[in-house]
């Protein structure tokens, strides 16, 4: 299993190509909801993409957005025939990794808030639809800062 993160003008022609093929695959196909992927984010500089490759082959993937005073997760998925054996887990614990101490937000599908909390996130406000789909605001509070008193 290799996990790499690369930024947008890292990846190769037939990286991003499996990588947005798979974003696509399952969450305008496999979901049934078409929206804009391409959303103007993957190639900011700051933006990293987390690939999970299994001999050679693009299995999951997220994306890392700096928001200014939080990280921001998004675009989490597993390819469907690599589901059931803790992949997400696998991208998600790489995230946190890359993040340390720093605020994070997300938006999670509503159903799968419990398992975002099992990451530290706790939902900050009220259900939403995102495209049709049910999601919640969570965010992760960032190391405790000291006041110097």
């Amino acid at each position: 299993m290799d996990v790499r993160w690369l930024a947008f003008e890292e990846l190769a022609p037939g990286t991003a190509y499996a990588l947005w093929r798979l974003r696509q695959q399952v969450f305008v196909v496999e979901q049934a909801c078409p929206y804009p992927d391409l959303d103007g984010r993957d190639d900011e500089p700051s933006t990293r993409h987390l690939l999970l490759e299994e001999e050679g082959r693009l299995v999951g993937c997220l994306r890392l957005l700096d928001d200014g005073d939080a990280a921001r997760i998004g675009r989490v998925v597993v390819a469907p025939e690599a589901r059931g054996r803790g992949l997400g887990e696998v991208l998600m614990r790489a995230a946190m990794d890359r993040v340390g101490g720093r605020r994070v937000r997300l938006d999670a599908q509503t159903g799968l808030g419990g398992w975002y909390a099992g990451f530290g996130f706790e939902v900050t406000g009220p259900e939403f639809l995102d495209d049709g789909v049910p999601h919640l605001p969570m965010e992760r509070p960032g190391a405790a800062q000291t006041t110097g008193e």
